[in-house]
């Protein structure tokens, strides 16, 4: 019986460390795989993809299916640098970037949530930087509105990125948006490719000294804020363009081109303001009050039942405005910036 005895309880100690080794992580387990992501088809994307859609359908109102459809379709042209994290043969995070002119920009990171760790954003976006500083870029500029483990930890890594913190506001669409009463006489007027060069020289002189020029370098210069408003009319980065909720204002006194308000459909039910801005000596007059008022209530007149947009957190004058037009901060993100 004393044999036996010992070989009950030797039964039960395996038994214990079994079940103690399916309930407590192995510190040998294996980390995921870092991949070029012109190694991965489309098909290997399609949960991750399909995870982010949802994040962004539910927590910002925006549709990400047709950033989705494009990343998918340089991923199986294998045109699309970036880097995919595969952990058992499922890919549960990517990033990617391209170029432009002197710069590189991040384009995305996005990790799985139930395969968040600490330092998975950090290996993506560390490749990407490795590639980057391979290609002599002078200039990195990212805005990742979905990696938030990556907030604290840009510091580590290498080059060192600089941080600004921004926020995705968000307001609901109601009763419209009462008169204001500008001190300068205005005129305010649909947007028109013919307001493109003017539009250009206003943006480079609004945002001279601006921290906003910090985050985006097209805004230097009337060169480079005139391809900036290209790409927002051309390109869906930032939803489609939506001329009839985007403006132009004048003062009536120089017939000077004083402001702008530009907006885009980010979903069938919510509108996105891509840019606003008046001229430094039109500040404060309430020029960008009308300007705003004009373009949500043309959203809402479009059956848009939410209105987006993002301020960097140190602009309290422009935080102060948008609250006062019933915008609330709905998440918090960062942008990047590394320039030699």
């Amino acid at each position: 019986m004393p044999c036996r005895g010992r070989l009950y309880k030797y039964g039960l100690l395996l038994q214990y460390k079994r079940m103690a080794a399916r309930t407590q992580p192995t510190a040998q387990a294996a980390a995921p795989q870092l991949v070029d992501l012109r190694s991965v088809r489309a098909a290997d994307l399609e949960d991750l993809l399909g995870e982010e859609i949802d994040t962004w359908r539910d927590s910002l109102h925006w549709d990400f299916a047709k950033s989705a459809e494009l990343v998918e379709r340089f991923v199986d042209l294998r045109a699309l640098n970036g880097y995919a994290l595969v952990e058992n043969g499922e890919t549960i995070g990517y990033s990617y970037f391209v170029y432009e002119d002197h710069k590189g920009l991040i384009g995305d990171v996005y990790v799985r949530r139930r395969s968040r760790r600490p330092g998975h954003e950090e290996r993506l976006v560390q490749a990407v930087l490795d590639s980057m500083a391979m290609a002599r870029v002078s200039r990195i500029e990212a805005q990742l509105m979905m990696a938030s483990s990556l907030r604290d930890r840009a510091a580590s890594l290498r080059p060192a990125l600089s941080a600004f913190p921004r926020c995705f506001m968000l307001a609901e669409t109601g009763d419209p948006y009462p008169a204001g009463r500008p001190r300068r006489r205005i005129l305010i007027e649909r947007w028109s490719e013919n307001h493109h060069d003017a539009a250009a020289a206003l943006i480079a002189e609004a945002y001279s000294g601006h921290v906003d020029s910090r985050i985006n370098d097209q805004y230097r210069s009337t060169a480079g804020a005139r391809k900036f408003l290209y790409n927002i009319v051309q390109y869906p980065g930032c939803g489609d363009f939506f001329r009839p909720a985007s403006f132009s204002a004048f003062d009536l006194e120089t017939g000077r081109l004083s402001g702008l308000s530009l907006a885009s459909l980010v979903s069938p039910a919510c509108g996105h303001i891509t840019q606003v801005c008046v001229m430094p000596w039109m500040k404060g007059m309430g020029v960008g009050y009308e300007l705003m008022r004009h373009s949500l209530n043309a959203l809402a007149e479009n059956r848009c039942r939410h209105t987006s947009l993002t301020v960097t957190a140190c602009n309290h004058e422009a935080i102060r405005l948008y609250e006062q037009m019933n915008f609330r901060t709905v998440r918090r993100f960062n942008a990047y910036v590394w320039e030699a």
